[in-house]
């Protein structure tokens, strides 16, 4: 048995320690894929907040079957697509986070340029690779979590590869070994 599926049998007989621990080990990888979609933090932690709040809304239902984590990045997806749908309903134009005083401006504008060639990916490529390269989740955990193919996640994985080294201008992006 995995860690989750004790820590899912603590939080259903009411240990509040437990629902601490989950959280604190979810909510970074969350906030962040939440971030890398929304590229405010202000939203991404409302998003990240509205993730887990559905999460323990539906808790007595849900069925431990493997990874909490694409459960999660399941909700964390659809509140992601309906936080643009809002905005394109209001005719809200999204702006972009400002650097943190205490962010060197070199790694600001580093980190702009990522986010900015990562949100010029196509919407299937950008989630494969929001997944891939900063979730740091399997090829095979992805396929799963999209309901596709290992063969369309790789060919996903390539082309956003390739895109995004167009786009930060160097051609090449540094290959990541599959464990």
């Amino acid at each position: 048995m995995d860690t989750d599926f004790f820590l899912i049998q603590k939080m259903k007989n009411g240990d509040d320690s437990a629902i601490e621990s989950f959280v604190r080990k979810y909510y970074p990888k969350i906030f962040q894929y939440c971030l890398l979609h929304i590229r405010d933090r202000g939203d991404a932690e409302d998003l990240t907040q509205e993730t887990f709040l559905k999460f323990f809304q539906s808790f007595e239902q849900y069925q431990h079957r493997g990874k909490c984590s694409a459960f999660l990045y399941a909700i964390a997806s659809n509140a992601c697509k309906d936080y643009y749908r809002k905005a394109r309903e209001q005719y809200v134009e999204e702006v972009p986070e400002k650097a943190e005083e205490d962010q060197d401006m070199g790694s600001a504008e580093i980190r702009m340029d990522v986010e900015t060639a990562v949100a010029r990916l196509p919407e299937e490529l950008r989630e494969t690779a929001i997944l891939f390269f900063f979730q740091n989740l399997k090829q095979k955990e992805i396929a799963k979590l999209l309901d596709i193919k290992v063969s369309l996640v790789k060919y996903r994985v390539n082309r956003a590869k390739k895109l995004l080294g167009e786009y930060l201008g160097d051609g090449s992006l540094e290959r990541k070994e599959e464990s």
